[in-house]
């Protein structure tokens, strides 16, 4: 009986819309946390309230939301509905914290895109979003019990940090985003969709006055993680929309490139310079050769004339035989000298490029070994990835990792990721010249990852391509290009140096 009232989570359900903003991707990670307890076969109690994942298979929600099937675990059931898909899945408490008012429940059978900490500062005034399933709203809206666990979307409500508070030794944030009974346990997030606290308690607004929202703080959320042994996504930077960091990281590239390029004008510059100064030494040196060559001409001409003159000196004092020989050494002397007039060197340099200085400009396409790239964070954006540095082996012709290949379009290397576990898409990209190296994310809805997957097609995860699988590999990554959202929700920009 208790497992067919749970498994009515299995009817088809709303999908959330594929809006891009950094809210609507943190709320594909929020769950609704019911519990159901039943007694004899019997259902008597049933209560519902908020959650996020924290990692793929793991929610935290509130203390309060899940405590009877902390004190009656044989009694009460407790159900994750995703906002997502068309099935709800049953968890357990695996952590509880009733004096922060936090708790920790895994479950199986699905994987959600899980949510990040943001540890940065907030100041009052700071704009924050709520996320969670409100009861008011249920009752409004829900026909049948079947609609509290039937997937939707959850509700979005904003307001300003009002300020920070400590309630019975535990500290909260105080702030204005509209919260009812049922957003118990959901997320308190920045305007980029980190989670900056758990929804917990409102005050009551009587006689005029303004109700107000209370959230564990996230200090106590890193505090009860760090003691259940739960790894979690954390984030310290700032919160910059993705339309200025795009637009800063263009100018920053653009630069860069500029960089790059002068640089290259400057090298080869340098190897012109080299190159004329070895052209000039050859001519140097060819010459100074052309002129010793016409030097030992002129002194074997002379001397053989010299030596033809004494054979006249040596006949008239009737040495005949000495004459004899006096003109043929002084004959061979000139007929030397004029041989080697006439084979004398041109003075011309013919010098073959493999003599020259090498350049030091690298191809575009050429294999630059493994790369340690570490995060530039004044050009990137960051909601819920890892800052950690990124190592790659960079091998001829775009072959990354001896595995993957990406494709040259305008003096880089591009590739289109879209993984079969995740709900994110990854365009790759890396300039050779300026060794930049960047990671543009889309955080996608189901709906959306499964265009992407369509368009995506079957790509063999081979390099060395022929070019008739290289352009059906840039027409594929053209495909899902053109499903994606206009807008990306995270840019991360890496500048990479040799790893040895």
């Amino acid at each position: 009986m208790i497992r067919l009232l749970l498994l009515l989570a299995l009817t088809f359900g709303l999908a959330s819309s594929a809006s891009a903003d950094d809210i609507a991707a943190t709320g594909r990670g929020v769950v609704r946390v019911v519990t159901i307890a039943v007694v004899d076969d019997q259902v008597v109690g049933f209560g519902h309230g908020s959650g996020f994942a924290i990692a793929p298979n793991r929610i935290v929600t509130n203390a309060h939301v899940v405590d009877l099937a902390e004190r009656y675990p044989d009694n009460v059931v407790v159900g994750i509905v995703p906002t997502e898909g068309s099935k709800s899945y049953q968890g357990k408490v695996i952590a509880y914290d009733s004096q922060r008012d936090l708790a920790l429940i895994e479950f199986t059978g699905a994987r959600l895109p899980p949510s990040a900490l943001y540890t940065g500062p907030m100041t009052e005034g700071d704009a924050v979003v709520s996320l969670g399933f409100p009861g008011n709203v249920d009752l409004a809206t829900a026909r049948s019990a079947a609609d509290y666990i039937r997937p939707m979307t959850p509700v979005r409500s904003e307001g300003v940090l009002s300020g920070r508070r400590v309630l019975s030794g535990v500290e909260v944030l105080l702030h204005t985003a509209s919260i009812a009974r049922g957003n118990s346990g959901g997320p308190l997030l920045d305007r980029c969709g980190r989670v900056i606290g758990v929804n917990s308690a409102i005050t009551r607004g009587e006689e005029g006055d303004s109700t107000f929202g209370f959230a564990i703080a996230d200090t106590e959320l890193a505090g009860f993680l760090h003691d259940a042994k739960q790894p979690y996504a954390s984030i310290g930077t700032g919160c910059t929309s993705i339309e200025d960091r795009l637009r800063q990281d263009a100018d920053a590239d653009a630069r860069a490139t500029a960089d790059a390029a002068s640089a290259k004008r400057d090298a080869a510059t340098q190897d012109a310079m080299t190159r004329e100064v070895a052209l000039e030494k050859a001519r140097t040196e060819a010459s100074r050769s052309r002129e010793n060559v016409m030097a030992l001409a002129g002194l074997l001409l002379v001397a053989g004339a010299l030596v033809i003159g004494s054979a006249g000196l040596l006949e008239s004092r009737g040495q005949r035989r000495q004459a004899i020989w006096a003109v043929s050494i002084g004959g061979l002397s000139v007929l030397v000298a004029i041989i080697v007039f006439v084979l004398r060197p041109s003075g011309e340099v013919d010098v073959p490029l493999s003599a020259l200085p090498k350049t030091r400009i690298s191809t575009p396409d050429a294999a630059l070994g493994k790369l340690m790239c570490t995060l530039i964070p004044e050009r990137s954006r960051i909601t819920i990835s890892s800052s950690e540095d990124v190592p790659i082996d960079w091998g001829a012709k775009g072959c990354v990792n001896g595995k993957t290949q990406y494709v040259a379009a305008n003096g880089r290397w591009d590739r289109v990721l879209v993984p079969d576990a995740e709900q994110t898409v990854s365009v790759l990209s890396f300039d050779p010249a300026t060794r930049v190296y960047s990671n543009t994310r889309y955080l996608m809805s189901a709906a959306g990852m499964e265009a992407a997957r369509t368009a995506r097609g079957v790509v063999p995860n081979v390099c060395n391509m022929d070019d008739a699988a290289l352009g059906r590999l840039a027409g594929q990554q053209a495909a899902v290009r053109a499903v994606l959202p206009p807008l990306p929700n995270e840019k991360l920009v890496y500048s990479c140096k040799s790893a040895r």
